[in-house]
């Protein structure tokens, strides 16, 4: 990571108006959003979405044929093409062929992309941006920091002494007084301006219709009042039918302001006259700027399917830190990431696809089902193969590939930690290492492994055997979770079966972009859990059930390792996280609560991995009340910790407040113990509050429960 990078990261974690605003807006905006989508079937919605925007990116070139014979039949002038120098030059010269000193453009995020504002600027003409936040920003001489709010990090003293400065003194910090200030002097532009630009949230190929949605009308009086109206379009934006437009209608301004609709829908199907009966000019560009590259890309397709409402920013943890000016360029965030590799270049994505901690909260909301968080893993696989791995990163992935080497290692670092530890946690770390417990204590490492211990458990035989996969956590840290699991599956007159040969699920190799060690990393595990005849391989580790049942096979699938691939099927069908397998013994009678214990207030934390990945957050909660337990509702429970595994080491300046943020949540409630199903959370949050000398206790589900089962 670049050191200009991280001093950008820096300086806004440490802008109190920037992540106070995007802060305040992210916990309206859950609520709002919600309330929008009341009545609806999101899930029905944005399926409908899915599938007619993937449709329309599988026929691009199909659909921007249909839609330029049917624009120009309605006296449309359609140019396409995949320069962007070719779009500057396109409205340059029609700028100088029909006199035009004066544009105003209404929101594109398309002329961003191609810079087209300063090209023209340079050939002497004047350019006026009228949607009120990109003037403020454009007046400020900053680029946009949200796709749709672009001046949310601005407060009103900061665009009032913008006003003064480059406008006309005498602005006060009057939100009213400031927009109404704007739209006098915006008018002014409307009616002096010989040409207009916008974009278009859709483009309706059976019709040649731009479809554009704005909130402040100003998209119109670009739209009407010059005599020449350019649209540049991406041509993600095609789409076959009249009848696509309305699940877009119905989930766009849900999704990005969590407004029931839109204050204006502007459809225009050709050109019409002019306010003073003169025929108005209307040019669509239909711009490509490797948009089929991407469509044809069997991975990056999906992104296609955007609609650029930015609701994914609006629920990411990291994004309501840092902003658009640092989590991203032209698009921010998470989507913004991906569009950057394309649209400028995959290097241009290499710093900003780092601050993704994948968390999945951005593809519980996508109203195009684009599984964000995967394609940014993409990303990171193929810079990766083009930049190679950085040498510490290559020494580390061998040492852990070698599985011997790497659990030798870990034994004499709980002999060499001793000076350094107390009551289970190292608390200090000397010299260059002191920033990993600056927020946080880290757990010692154990005596013994998981692993060890183990071989001492005294077992019942059992009919049924169930395999235990760890996961290093368990192994090397937290032993005791894996002997809690042990004591509750017996119980249920089930052997537990510890496979020696399993390792590293892979996890930190995949997430680095590494696929080749993850990939060995699954085949050595699958070797282990599939040598015994077992009915089910549990896991108390969500990232690494994620990895056993599902990222095994996405990482042959991308390597094309596809002779490995029936193997990571049949483990995949075995794999089951720990608190769904607990919940189906205890339905099944084959485990039982002692009965009639009330036994006080606790909270509960979701790890990001099981609610959104594995789809588990009920079974956790319903086990913990059989048991006798009070659940006490915690405020964005299932936000993440800023754990992120190797992510909290990588970046601790973002991960530190957001787990600072869960702490707060977490005392809020007034409950004495918090539980959570995930041991990277258990370290992460009971490192916290142990930073804290809070008197909060954290525990992992599997130790909770051990205690209450008969």
């Amino acid at each position: 990571m670049e050191t200009k990078f991280r001093e950008s990261i820096n300086k806004a974690l440490h802008n109190p108006n920037l992540t106070g605003a995007l802060g305040r807006f992210s916990e309206a905006y859950r609520i709002s959003r919600q309330k929008a989508y009341e009545g609806y079937d999101f899930e029905a919605l944005r399926t409908q979405i899915a599938e007619r925007k993937s449709y329309a990116a599988s026929h691009l070139d199909e659909l921007a044929d249909l839609f330029t014979k049917n624009a120009e039949a309605r006296g449309t002038k359609v140019f396409r093409t995949n320069d962007p120098a070719k779009v500057r030059e396109y409205i340059l010269n029609l700028a100088r062929e029909n006199g035009v000193k004066s544009i105003v453009k209404s929101k594109s995020m398309a002329s961003e992309e191609i810079h087209l504002n300063k090209h023209l600027e340079l050939a002497g003409i004047e350019v006026g941006e009228t949607d009120l936040g990109e003037w403020i920003v454009q007046l400020a001489g900053q680029t946009p920091s949200h796709m749709v709010m672009p001046a949310i990090h601005m407060t009103k003293e900061e665009v009032a002494t913008v006003f003064n400065e480059q406008v006309e003194e005498g602005q006060k910090p009057d939100i009213p007084k400031l927009v109404k200030f704007a739209r006098a002097k915006l008018r002014t532009k409307f009616l002096n301006a010989e040409m207009g630009i916008t974009g278009a949230n859709i483009a309706v190929a059976e019709t040649g219709t731009l479809v554009i949605v704005t909130n402040e009308g100003n998209a119109r009086l670009v739209t009407t009042l010059p005599k020449i109206h350019v649209a540049i379009v991406g041509l993600e934006k095609l789409m076959e039918k009249f009848e696509d437009v309305v699940p877009v209608l119905t989930a766009l301004p849900k999704s990005a302001t969590a407004q029931l609709l839109t204050s204006y829908v502007s459809m225009i199907s050709g050109p019409v006259p002019n306010t003073d009966g003169t025929p108005k000019q209307l040019h669509i560009i239909l711009m490509d700027n490797r948009r089929t590259e991407m469509s044809q890309d069997p991975k990056f397709k999906q992104a296609m399917q955007c609609i650029r409402c930015a609701s994914c920013l609006n629920v990411c943890p990291v994004f309501r830190l840092v902003g658009g000016h640092v989590f991203g360029k032209v698009y921010t965030g998470g989507i913004g990431t991906i569009l950057t590799a394309w649209f400028d270049a995959l290097k241009s994505s290499d710093d900003i696809q780092s601050l993704c901690i994948q968390c999945g909260n951005c593809t519980e909301v996508c109203p195009g089902k684009i599984d964000i968080p995967g394609l940014i893993l993409e990303l990171r696989r193929r810079l990766a193969v083009e930049n190679g791995q950085p040498l510490a990163q290559k020494a580390i992935f061998s040492v852990v590939n070698n599985r011997s080497l790497f659990h030798s290692m870990l034994r004499a670092a709980s002999l060499m930690q001793k000076p350094l530890q107390k009551d289970g946690f190292i608390r200090h770390l000397p010299f260059f290492l002191s920033e990993m417990t600056e927020f946080r204590s880290l757990p010692a490492i154990a005596e013994a492994p998981f692993r060890d211990t183990f071989k001492k458990i005294k077992q019942p035989a059992g009919k049924e055997k169930i395999a235990f996969y760890a996961g290093c956590l368990i192994d090397f840290a937290y032993p005791e979770m894996g002997e809690s699991l042990v004591k509750i599956l017996n119980k249920a007159g089930i052997e537990v079966v510890f496979p020696e040969g399993q390792t590293c699920c892979g996890a930190p190799a995949r997430y680095s972009g590494a696929y080749e060690v993850a990939a060995q990393n699954a085949n050595d595990n699958i070797n282990a859990l599939l040598a015994n005849h077992v009915t089910y391989v549990v896991s108390a580790c969500p990232t690494c059930t994620v990895a056993l049942k599902k990222e095994f096979i996405s990482t042959f699938e991308s390597l094309g390792q596809t002779a490995s691939l029936p193997r990571a099927h049949e483990l995949a069908n075995k794999v089951i996280d720990f608190s769904s397998l607990v919940k189906k013994l205890v339905d099944e009678g084959r485990l039982k609560f002692k009965e009639g214990q009330q036994l006080g207030k606790i909270t509960y934390h979701d790890s990001c991995h099981l609610k959104r990945t594995l789809h588990v957050s009920q079974q956790p909660r319903e086990l913990l009340t059989q048991a006798g337990y009070e659940v006490a509702k915690m405020y964005e429970a299932d936000m993440c910790c800023g754990m992120g595994g190797s992510y909290s080491l990588k970046l601790p300046e973002i991960s530190a407040p957001i787990l600072e943020r869960k702490l707060t949540n977490i005392k809020n409630t007034g409950a004495p113990l918090v539980v959570m199903d995930c041991p990277g959370c258990v370290m992460q949050i009971r490192g916290g509050l142990d930073k804290q000398t809070s008197t909060i206790k954290v525990e992992h589900t599997v130790q909770r429960l051990a205690c209450e089962l008969e």
